[in-house]
């Protein structure tokens, strides 16, 4: 098989297409022949030596594909917890998806890691209902896409947020109720002028630090607060008394490091409960730019640089 190999330099990135044997299935596994795998904020974290592999799994980076089942031909999507940059994979057999009627089999990459990490924290640990509130921060990333889709899926109302005024058409165009642009405003001001105090029910939070001062302002009683990174800083003051009159909770959360069973729970959910919005159009996937596997540390710099607005997919075909 052909995998990716990507290590930093100079605050670039250098990477290399290696080869190995074709990946043994073990028990519950099949194999996929990938036709493309999609870039997530993780295989950046992984490369810096932040976010390594759960053990057992592969520590190749990438963390969803689409493809094809070596045993049936089947088209289908899945999520994994390494492995992924290659063109040849073992799945677990629980974190398949079948690739829904009308999506491009390239596309269907970007729905795995993204729209299950939306789905996850919206709806299982945030518990966001119909007619409830929304705040989304990094709303132009493909977790953000994604997590906005979902929020409305849901009946919610959203707001996303985002530091480059140019990407507020983005998250409008996916269903946003509120775009606000960081780099000129407060989005805890935004929010409040806009819905009033103590708006919001849940809060999707990659950012961490810099923003967890303001999420609390917003936040409705018994609102939660999911953290899903930390991309300002990992530490940050904390006013317990505006958390307890609020009676929030602060959740941190993350998909990789959760067990094979449990992810197989989840993508059960997920197919029954999301992805048939897929075929009929509710959800889609934004697909930002699709790269050979020749030009991998363009796409890598590019997620590095924020610039993308929406999914970075390597296409292995």
């Amino acid at each position: 098989m052909r995998y990716l190999a990507v290590k930093e330099r100079d605050g670039g990135y250098d990477a290399t297409i290696a080869t190995a044997s074709d990946p043994v299935p073990g028990p519950g596994e099949v194999l996929v022949r990938v036709a493309a795998s999609g870039l997530n904020r993780a295989d950046l974290s992984q490369i810096a030596g932040r976010y390594p592999p759960p053990p057992g799994e592969s520590p190749i980076l990438g963390m969803e594909v689409s493809g094809n089942r070596a045993d049936t031909g089947e088209p289908v999507c899945a999520l994994l917890a390494g492995g992924g940059h290659a063109d040849v994979v073992a799945v677990p057999v629980g974190q398949l998806m079948p690739v829904p009627k009308g999506v491009d089999l390239t596309a269907a990459a970007g729905i795995p890691e993204s729209f299950l990490t939306a789905y996850v924290n919206l709806a299982i640990e945030g518990g966001l209902a119909a007619g409830q509130t929304a705040l989304i921060h990094a709303g132009a990333s493909g977790v953000g896409l994604a997590a906005i889709q979902v929020a409305k899926l849901l009946g919610a109302r959203v707001a996303a947020t985002t530091r480059t005024a140019a990407k507020l058409q983005a998250l409008r165009d996916v269903g946003a109720d509120l775009a606000i642009d960081t780099g000129t405003s407060r989005f805890a001001e935004a929010v409040t002028e806009a819905w009033g105090r103590d708006a919001v029910h849940v809060v999707l939070d990659p950012v961490g630090a810099a923003t967890l001062a303001g999420d609390l302002r917003v936040l409705a009683p018994g609102g939660r607060v999911i953290f899903l990174a930390t991309m300002s800083g990992r530490e940050a003051p904390l006013d317990i008394a505006l958390l307890m009159s609020k009676r929030g909770s602060l959740v941190g959360s993350t998909l990789r490091g959760r067990s094979r069973a449990e992810k197989a729970e989840i993508v059960a959910r997920f197919r029954e409960r999301v992805l048939p919005a897929f075929a009929d159009g509710r959800l889609r996937v934004m697909v930002d730019l699709v790269y050979p596997p020749t030009q991998v540390a363009a796409a890598f710099q590019r997620m590095r640089d924020n610039a993308n607005v929406g999914k970075i997919l390597i296409n292995w075909r």
